[in-house]
């Protein structure tokens, strides 16, 4: 399903939009102003947001401006419409950051052509897993470096799925790939839900990361796994289900048993700026998950010491 966000002042094109969308399969969702728009994106992940107005266009110029410094919503390609700007206006909507600038009468064909250009381009220059749609290393080190230099109180969270491999070995790749999602949508729809100014990202493979305050990664870790243990039995088979586990090669090429799988979250918590930058924390990070993996079980670990 694609997904357009469509803001509309003085002038409606969201009909035009659905001619211009045929070849993908749309759903429109309407806001008026920028809250809506960061509720929307704590339900769904947006493909594409077009701003249409003749109102007050420095209003939209400071709505774009602020989607695309937002760390979630600047993953979506945003484009300006109006019938009739000036040059001063649509130079003005691509310093801000639009992502393309539509004026004049309306070209389905020729507008078509520029999105599903822009929609391309979008999906392959930025660091968004083509799986999950959630921002991957570049934009995670970045939110994480930025969160460290403000001083802010922030919980890193990385998950880690246990036995991954072996799944995806005995199911075959396209099972494995829902699992992946599956899983993003727990942390995702968790973390927004619970904690909506956080942040998730996904690294790569069955590797996520996300950051909440300190005071709501207890309950937010807790919520995810928690729904991770009920749903993940129903993606086994039911001869699976009831053995417990499946067996298939490990890593050396050996029959194993391996029981249905469970999620690891190791937790790193910056408090009294104790981190200076982002490489810190990866340093730690590898033996706290090495840890907690090696706990029994679906589970959640907090690292409490100081840097070491």
């Amino acid at each position: 399903m694609f997904r357009c966000a469509l803001y509309q002042q003085g002038v409606g094109v969201q009909d035009k939009l659905k001619k211009t969308l045929k070849a993908w399969k749309t759903e429109f969702h309407s806001f008026s102003k920028l809250s809506c728009l960061e509720e929307l994106i704590k339900k769904h992940i947006l493909d594409l947001i077009v701003i249409a107005g003749t109102g007050s266009f420095r209003a939209e110029l400071n709505l774009v401006k602020t989607i695309k410094n937002h760390p979630i919503l600047s993953l979506a390609p945003v484009v300006l419409y109006h019938p009739d700007p000036s040059n001063k206006m649509i130079i003005a909507g691509l310093d801000f950051g639009a992502d393309d600038f539509f004026y004049s009468r309306w070209d389905t064909q020729l507008f078509s052509a520029k999105l599903n250009t822009i929609i391309k381009r979008s999906c392959r220059d930025l660091g968004v897993n083509p799986t999950t749609r959630l921002p991957g290393t570049s934009i995670i080190e970045r939110e994480i470096a930025k969160r460290i230099k403000k001083g802010e109180k922030f919980a890193a969270c990385y998950v880690d799925l246990d036995d991954f491999k072996a799944y995806n070995d005995y199911y075959g790749y396209h099972h494995g790939d829902r699992l992946i999602k599956m899983t993003s949508e727990i942390i995702r729809d968790s973390v927004y839900s619970f904690s909506p100014n956080s942040f998730v990202g996904h690294i790569g493979g069955d590797d996520f990361v996300f950051i909440v305050p300190p005071e709501k990664m207890d309950f937010v870790c807790s919520k995810i796994i928690g729904i991770f243990d009920r749903m993940i039995v129903r993606r086994y088979e039911k001869e699976d289900q009831a053995r417990g586990y499946i067996i298939t090669e490990n890593r050396r090429g050996e029959k194993e048993t391996f029981p249905i799988m469970t999620l690891s979250i190791a937790v790193l918590v910056n408090h009294e700026r104790m981190f200076k930058h982002q490489g810190e924390i990866s340093h730690m990070i590898a033996d706290l998950k090495k840890y907690t993996k090696s706990l029994p079980g679906s589970n959640y670990f907090v690292e409490r010491r100081k840097k070491y």
